[in-house]
């Protein structure tokens, strides 16, 4: 039986040394993942994340075009409106990568008035990636990219809501999100908890206790505790900011 990963914590300066550690990451993931299979599966969220992976851009040892690009949650709303994930993440990273469009997988916008139908639509999109080459009950990602709200929330998952105890769906619907927008669709945790390697992004002051709560105390049951990948690996890329009321053991970035 594989056993929940324990968290690796990488604590930096400043906000410039996290941007350029996780840039190390994600390459180093990608050339295993491509070197394994021919191609890179990476789940990404919203939030200051986008802008995390700054470090990435101009990179020549990037292979865009062998990158297939998921959400781990999405905002029930057009893909250009505000509140989208995906139009943060055109704005702030995209835009700015050669990554072909066709390689960024995005909820079916013809399906906003169905959201039974936009998951089963999404799923099945993952299907198409995962099922027919990896012939797991869940989709293994490469790597899911995570933000932590200020109440614990990751994805769409909020504390105390039915959705944490979801177990076979890999995409699920919320209409009563605590954080506008109310409607939300959201990876399950059984399939953040199937990846090969699960990174959370965190920097700021004003995450400290959230993130001491995360780590120090996961019996409390926040979302972001619950993720712990089965026989994957988790890290945290935090700044000192955010890391100064942890009392988990921090490694050293190498």
């Amino acid at each position: 039986m594989h056993t929940p990963a324990t968290p690796v914590v990488y604590s930096m300066p400043d906000v410039e040394g996290v941007v350029s550690a996780l840039a190390a990451f994600v390459l180093k993931a990608q050339h295993e993942a491509i070197q394994k299979k021919g191609r890179f599966t990476i789940a990404l969220s919203g939030g200051s994340l986008p802008k995390m992976l700054r470090g990435l851009i101009g990179v020549p040892d990037v292979q865009w075009d062998k990158w297939q690009v998921y959400y781990a949650d999405e905002r029930v709303v057009p893909l250009d409106h505000p509140d989208s994930n995906h139009a943060l993440c055109q704005k702030e990273f995209y835009s700015k990568v050669p990554i072909p469009a066709a390689n960024i997988h995005t909820i079916d916008v013809s399906l906003l008035d169905d959201l039974e139908e936009l998951c089963d639509a999404y799923e099945k999109d993952l299907i198409l990636q995962f099922a027919s080459k990896d012939s797991a009950r869940f989709p293994i990602f490469d790597l899911v990219l995570l933000g932590m709200g200020p109440d614990g929330h990751t994805c769409s998952l909020f504390p105390g809501h039915e959705l944490l105890m979801e177990e076979d769906r890999w995409v699920a619907y919320l209409e009563d999100s605590p954080k506008p927008p109310p409607k939300r669709v959201t990876l399950t945790y059984p399939v953040l908890n199937h990846a090969a390697r699960v990174a959370f992004v965190a920097t700021g002051e004003a995450k400290q206790e959230t993130l001491a709560r995360v780590l120090d105390k996961p019996e409390e049951g926040l979302p972001c505790s619950r993720v712990r990948p089965l026989g994957g690996l988790l890290y945290w890329f935090v700044d000192d900011a955010a890391s100064a009321q942890l009392e988990y053991p921090k490694s050293a970035w190498e």
